[in-house]
């Protein structure tokens, strides 16, 4: 019998190709796998396209409830951004979908799992870590990284294609590279190579409309979170997954989450993209305005400086590491108290706070308002300045001690 090869397989070019170059270098067995994280359409016709290209079968697991509360909800709660910007939107799918490869590998009886992830990118470090978590003793084969393979470009591979007798419905040169799930959609390629040139807006927007498009009147938005769970929108409780989509037709109609970045990427190159994440700006907006009503000053800056941490630890593809794990921990602590309802409203693509309320708010209108009240004297503050300027002070006696000019 032969052996058999696991292939994440996307529906792409690139997956799409490597069946019959698996099968014509490495005589594999191939089964194709395609997680599903919420792509939608995109998974259209895979299961007739993989197995037209010489795969044995096609699983398409739909993990997308799983992706949601596991995967998105810890960044979520962490606010984790990458480099200020990116909402990790392809990073934190990755590890789930080399998990689940690997489940299909175990179960099938494979030997190797085979990615279409480029030399270039961050991808192949997650998948590749993500795999060696759960099978270490598995063969990994990245097509772009192997010896044998020599297709250098979209019209190379749809050529290879054709020489083995498969016809398809690509062209070389007329979409961008793209990734979409549940939380977001980025866009690679084309004007977007030259970090000069303007994104073309009409060509490339999927989940929403420009700024300029939005409609001309706002719309107010209301949220609720327990333990910085999402868990209603308007007043309608749904699961994460749904709330999620609820949000990326909301922000997408008001021009919400479009950024154009240039990142660095974990393998030492700097690329440009634009990243559509509607649902999940406004996501991540909600959880902030609530926490910071409720979290207090020191846990509040410990928690953005361990975020910043999370997020580079979901870039690069350590999710499955007692580091994230510890950091998840001490996150998931600070997130029992972060119940509450989170009102804004969206337009022209902004989040606009229209107030916030929770049980467990830290604001006490009797000690911040302006007018004296029993509870806060001001005379206390002088003795506070004094010691909090200690050494300031001490500082610049001893400079005029010296004969030193202070101004």
């Amino acid at each position: 019998m032969k052996e058999k090869v696991v292939l994440a397989y996307s529906g792409g070019l690139d997956t799409t190709a490597i069946i019959p170059w698996l099968k014509e270098n490495f005589d594999y067995e191939v089964i194709c796998v395609c997680i599903d994280c919420g792509q939608e359409e995109e998974l259209n016709g895979l299961e007739e396209r993989a197995k037209y290209c010489g795969a044995e079968k096609l699983y398409i697991l739909d993990v997308t409830d799983e992706f949601a509360e596991d995967y998105i909800v810890p960044c979520v709660q962490a606010h984790a951004v990458y480099e200020n910007k990116y909402l990790l939107g392809t990073s934190m799918a990755r590890p789930l979908i080399a998990k689940k490869l690997v489940e299909i590998a175990r179960k099938e009886g494979a030997s190797a799992i085979c990615h279409g992830a480029t030399g270039k990118g961050n991808d192949q470090i997650r998948f590749e870590l993500g795999i060696k978590a759960f099978a270490p003793d598995l063969k990994i084969i990245a097509a772009w990284r192997s010896d044998k393979w020599t297709l250098d470009s979209r019209e190379s591979e749809i050529e290879y294609c054709r020489q083995h007798g498969i016809e398809l419905p690509f062209k070389a040169d007329s979409s961008y590279s793209r990734d979409r799930n549940l939380w977001h959609i980025s866009h690679e390629g084309l004007e977007l190579e030259e970090p000069e040139n303007e994104p073309n807006f009409e060509h490339l927007l999927v989940l929403g409309v420009t700024p300029e498009k939005a409609p001309d009147e706002g719309e107010y938005v209301t949220m609720t979170f327990e333990h910085g769970v999402p868990k209603s929108v308007n007043g309608k409780e749904m699961k994460v997954a749904d709330i999620i989509r609820t949000l990326n037709k909301l922000g997408g109609k008001h021009g919400i989450g479009i950024i154009d970045i240039v990142e660095n990427r974990v393998v030492g190159m700097k690329s440009r993209g634009v990243y559509e994440t509607p649902g999940g700006t406004i996501l991540y907006e909600a959880h902030q305005q609530l926490e910071e009503l409720i979290l207090d000053r020191e846990t509040y800056a410990l928690k953005a400086d361990l975020g910043n941490r999370f997020a580079q630890l979901v870039y690069e593809g350590k999710w499955f590491t007692p580091l994230r794990e510890a950091l998840q921990a001490f996150i998931e602590s600070t997130q029992k108290d972060v119940t509450g309802e989170v009102k804004f409203k969206l337009y022209k693509g902004n989040i606009i706070k229209a107030g916030t309320k929770s049980p467990n708010s830290l604001y006490d209108e009797r000690i911040a308002s302006f007018t004296t009240g029993d509870l806060y004297n001001h005379h206390d503050a002088e003795g506070f300045i004094n010691l909090f300027g200690l050494a300031t002070k001490v500082r610049a006696m001893k400079k005029m001690d010296k004969g030193e000019k202070l101004l």
